[in-house]
């Protein structure tokens, strides 16, 4: 299952749910946004970064990392990034706090000696999925985060559950939640067509407003998705280097007229290191 893409989506959708998961949010915590950011120094890659508002006093930066598979030098990668991140940007902010998203403890890291600090001061924040309860009684965009720890068997159950409930929220929210559910669904059941899917969860939609806009949207990130793969292979073939994850998601963000703005631009580049700022100008 693709986990870091459902989380990007979810986190893209719906920012202030990483502070759901705290307990001590920031009070502006609804006015965060996100963004999938690269440090530019070897292998060092950001899954997520919430930002402050702009326009008030220097708040805190917030680091998010989903990890669904153990990796036994997480958190010093975790703190090697946050920290130097933090040092090319100390005037925009106050302080730096980290979340690790786990679906259950047995997935950290062994040897956690070194961070206990970190952990008591509450610097970096865990959370394990499998440890927030009954996914009915979670705020609605946890549930999502919830459902994508579930097993093969009891998934479609909960998620009948959350499309249910996504019809008490208003437009487009719940659309948004919908396409969410069916994402998750569709990455776990990998062997299952959408069809499939659709018919599994008991989605009879297709002659409402929002299924229409859900599948031609659809087909608009169909059209993305390629000219996202063709920007991959051009840069590929005239660079000769593979973008790393956070960068491939910021183009796989990017509008279908960005995306052939950038098809056209990059003939123009004269090497690989002109696609960041070119990015970071849209």
């Amino acid at each position: 299952m693709k986990r870091d893409s459902i989380f990007y989506k979810l986190f893209q959708q719906y920012p202030s749910v990483l502070f759901q998961l705290l307990k001590t949010p920031p009070a502006n915590a609804d006015a965060y946004s996100f963004e999938c950011v690269a440090v530019k120094e070897s292998k060092f890659e950001i899954d997520g970064i919430f930002l402050p508002p702009e326009g008030e006093d220097r708040g805190i930066v917030y680091f998010c990392e989903a990890q669904f598979q153990k990796d036994e030098m997480l958190y010093e990668r975790l703190v090697s990034e946050a920290t130097l991140y933090f040092y090319r940007n100390r005037e925009k902010f106050s302080d730096w706090q980290a979340v690790v998203i786990y679906p259950s403890k047995g997935v950290e890291q062994s040897d956690l000696d070194a961070h206990q600090m970190y952990f008591k001061s509450g610097k970096i924040h865990r959370v394990y999925l499998n440890k927030l309860g009954d996914i009915r009684k979670l705020p609605i965009w946890v549930a999502l985060m919830v459902l994508t720890t579930k097993s093969e068997k009891t998934a479609p159950v909960e998620a009948k559950y959350l499309l249910s409930r996504s019809q008490q929220e208003p437009e487009p929210l719940s659309g948004a939640i919908i396409e969410m559910v069916t994402s998750i669904m569709v990455s776990k059941f990998e062997q299952l067509s959408r069809k499939d899917i659709d018919t599994m969860l008991g989605i009879t939609l297709k002659e409402t407003r929002v299924y229409q806009e859900a599948k031609e949207e659809g087909r608009e990130e169909g059209r993305e998705q390629e000219a996202a793969d063709g920007i991959f292979r051009l840069l590929k073939k005239r660079f000769g280097q593979d973008l790393s994850k956070s960068v491939r998601a910021q183009i796989e963000s990017l509008p279908l007229p960005a995306l052939r703005k950038l098809t056209e631009d990059l003939l123009d580049f004269t090497s690989l290191a002109d696609l960041q700022p070119w990015l970071d100008a849209q």
